[in-house]
């Protein structure tokens, strides 16, 4: 398969490439500005703003992955107009679009009305992220004709964290009883990430990647 990674030099943007590579894919980077003190490793690499980009920089490729990362309310942006620029380019076409997503957007209750951002110890100052991440979220179910996968990585997503190829799929619930067992190193994530795709599951629906077997 082709490839995008939007979001290229981020950890897991980085991540994702290496794995899909390893696997033999083609893989085209995007992202807003160089780095050329990285090595992807991609086989392609465009320098391209999320909103810039065209119905032709995408018409090759069976995949877009969107690996942005965006801290601070002035960019926070590319988590909601960016998913609707993007959906405006691969609405009606077989091309996968597949998000990485937030670990405060997983339901904490049954009726699904509290969210792990509403615990009372829930870090403040990841709020505001949360929050835009779950308008992401609410964003992409609103598209019945884009093939999308929103994709949860466990609370604590270690960047350092070993690659072991072990992880499992749970649904949209936070059933981790203590937080230090909602883990996943990027590593596996990107395994994960890669073998949804490969798979074909999942389409129009989200998902958590949680290391280690269920």
């Amino acid at each position: 398969m082709k490839i995008a990674v939007i979001g290229a030099f981020g950890k897991s943007g980085q991540a994702i490439i290496h794995e899909a590579k390893q696997r033999g894919h083609t893989v085209l980077a995007i992202a807003h500005r160089d780095h050329p003190d990285i090595t992807l490793g991609a086989d392609h690499l465009l320098i391209k703003d999320l909103f810039d980009l065209t119905k032709a920089d995408l018409a090759d490729v069976d995949a877009v992955i969107d690996a942005v990362s965006a801290w601070t309310p002035a960019t926070f942006a590319v988590h909601t107009t960016g998913i609707s620029h993007l959906a405006s380019l691969l609405a009606g076409t077989a091309t996968r679009y597949l998000k990485v997503g937030g670990a405060g957007t997983l339901y904490i209750n049954a009726e699904h009305t509290q969210m792990l951002k509403n615990r009372a110890d829930y870090p403040a100052d990841w709020l505001p992220l949360a929050d835009v991440l779950v308008a992401s979220l609410n964003r992409l179910r609103s598209y019945s004709n884009l093939a999308w996968t929103y994709v949860t990585p466990a609370f604590n997503y270690d960047a350092t964290g070993a690659a072991t190829g072990h992880y499992h799929v749970d649904g949209e619930d936070y059933l981790a009883t203590d937080d230090a067992n909602s883990y996943i190193s990027y590593a596996d994530y990107a395994t994960g990430m890669i073998d949804l795709l490969e798979s074909g599951r999942y389409v129009r629906q989200r998902i958590t990647l949680v290391g280690g077997e269920r």
